[in-house]
């Protein structure tokens, strides 16, 4: 049947959180009573509901910002935290379908929210980015907080690593006590370098108390807010943090799709021949989307500088990514950019490979030929 009254603790522990300025505190145990007392007390359950959803966090996510103090080192008196109030994005993403299903999920929860508090539920809280560097974790987050339109504050972990590692564990705390009172998005960027294995044999004990005490905050982080860790090393990560984390969204490397619309991206207003950008898809492959864009600014500055086509700069820098590799890849990538359209006089100024060798690879192969050029 369930409970038909409230519970006289109940009532003491809301008053003992408020009167101890503990705001996101209280509304978080209030959540936990609505979803208690939706089937015994309906009514009640319906009332609280309602006050949460009354509270002015969307209207002014940073409330809090006149009256408590950005959090610092106290030794170095660096700020902890970069805040951007209203992120802002140079291109747009490029997800794969499954990160894209992800992040979509987020959103959806939270312009539903008032939905899922009917059901006793609320939004994701807190999320694991992982992935090698360059894919678009960071720019994922600000894309998040982006469309939100809420702040991103940004964890500036060379700051929060402090000189004396006892301070460590406090300016974590400082940290996300002062995120819990912002209607945000809280990115712990780099995840791993604070929450590593508690049995790394080479961490001293002070960072395996660090882990606790991330753990702990993450357990209370309010549902107001939304936290988001990434990390390109998530196999270094305690095997405990993974279950304080809602959701988790693997960012893959880039498919040769992907790849395709991140150089026409990255390229702008600039155009070159279709044929090229092909040739740039075959040579940039297994590259990270930093690492794409690093290449083709490279290009466009360099026509800029020398005063050349810009497809002039592009074969330049096709030819330093292919001629220095091994010659059975350069080989498989002659045959690809054969395939692309390119005369085999330009491949073989391209990749080094021999015309001749170009020919007899882009002939029919006999069934039962096993043998290789």
């Amino acid at each position: 049947m369930g409970d038909k009254t409230i519970r006289a603790e109940e009532l003491v522990q809301v008053a003992r959180l408020a009167l101890a300025g503990r705001p996101q505190d209280v509304q978080t145990y209030i959540r936990r009573l609505a979803r208690r007392y939706r089937v015994s007390l309906p009514a009640v359950a319906s009332q609280l509901t309602d006050l949460l959803q009354e509270l002015p966090t969307h209207s002014s996510p940073l409330r809090r910002e006149a009256t408590a103090p950005m959090p610092v080192d106290l030794e170095s008196r660096l700020q902890l935290l970069r805040v951007e109030n209203s992120p802002a994005l140079e291109i747009e993403p490029i997800w794969d379908v499954a990160v894209k299903a992800a992040l979509q999920q987020l959103l959806f929860e939270r312009r539903r929210e008032k939905e899922l508090l009917k059901q006793g539920l609320a939004p994701t809280r807190s999320i694991m980015f992982t992935g090698p560097p360059g894919v678009g974790k960071t720019l994922a987050a600000r894309w998040v907080a982006r469309e939100l339109r809420r702040p991103l504050l940004t964890l500036d972990l060379s700051a929060v690593m402090s000189s004396f590692l006892g301070r460590t564990g406090t300016n974590v705390r400082h940290v996300l006590d002062y995120a819990k009172g912002i209607d945000g998005v809280l990115l712990l960027d780099e995840f791993d370098s604070i929450a590593k294995r508690r049995d790394d044999v080479t961490d001293v004990g002070e960072l395996k108390r660090l882990v606790t005490v991330l753990l702990q905050e993450i357990d209370d982080w309010p549902p107001t807010g939304l936290l988001i860790a990434a990390t390109n090393h998530s196999d270094l990560l305690d095997p405990a943090v993974w279950r304080r984390f809602e959701m988790r969204v693997e960012f893959p490397m880039p498919t040769d799709e992907s790849v395709r619309r991140a150089i026409a991206t990255f390229f702008g207003a600039d155009t070159i021949p279709s044929a090229w950008l092909e040739v740039l898809a075959v040579s940039l492959r297994e590259l990270s989307f930093s690492d794409i864009e690093r290449e083709v600014m490279v290009a466009r500055r360099a026509a800029v500088i020398r005063g050349i086509p810009l497809h002039e700069a592009v074969s330049q820098l096709v030819q330093n990514r292919i001629q220095p590799l091994p010659r059975r890849e350069r080989g498989e990538i002659a045959l690809w950019l054969t395939e692309a359209g390119i005369s085999q006089r330009q491949v073989h100024q391209l990749t080094g490979v021999s015309r001749d060798t170009i020919r007899k690879r882009t002939r029919p192969v006999p069934a039962d030929s096993g043998k290789e050029d």
